[in-house]
């Protein structure tokens, strides 16, 4: 089974694996909740598709033994875009100076989404995810993680306040500006 699952990162009792064609199914289901849907939704088979070929980023499943059966049940899905090195002209744009030695500044690995299982929200299950996902060791090498909140998404504000995230305030302009948060990374 770990050659079907891949790469697994674990957290406590909760471990991260690569989202793969056959979890569209429980997924799809969960995107019924209303509130999941409002926040992150619609999915279809297009977002489908481009998170089972993404490069630049993985969308994982953090599972956890499921109270009622012991087995592995998902958790949550959570989205990640790697980080990059921003451009810096005193780097001509790139991740190095090639006279100087010195590095652009990284943007950190943005978290684009977390869905927790709408039938265990509200017992502490993102904090876990969160964990799990930082901890999945096929991430590329970083010093930081960020993630961005909608403007009128209240309840993930206080979550990433919560779990000790620092807010660097509103990146963007107008409606379109979201909260952002950042961690250094474990």
């Amino acid at each position: 089974m770990a050659e079907q699952l891949g790469s697994q990162g674990a957290a406590g009792s909760a471990v991260a694996r690569r989202m793969v064609r056959d979890d569209w199914e429980w997924i799809h289901q969960w995107f019924e909740d209303e509130t999941l849907n409002t926040e992150l939704g619609p999915l279809d088979n297009e977002w489908l598709e481009h998170v089972l070929t993404e490069n630049d980023g993985v969308e994982l499943v953090i599972e956890a033994a499921h109270p009622a059966t012991g087995k592995l049940a998902p958790i949550a899905l959570v989205g990640v875009v790697w980080g990059a090195p921003e451009a810096d002209p005193r780097a001509g744009g790139g991740a190095e100076d090639a006279v100087t030695g010195d590095r652009a500044a990284e943007t950190g690995h943005a978290i684009t989404d977390l869905a927790i299982d709408p039938a265990r929200r509200g017992f502490g299950l993102g904090r876990t995810a969160i964990n799990a996902t930082m901890a999945w060791p096929d991430h590329p090498a970083t010093d930081s993680w960020i993630a961005f909140v909608d403007q009128e998404n209240e309840g993930a504000r206080r979550f990433f306040e919560a779990i000790g995230w620092t807010y660097e305030g509103l990146d963007g302009e107008g409606d379109d500006a979201m909260h952002r948060f950042a961690t250094h990374a474990p």
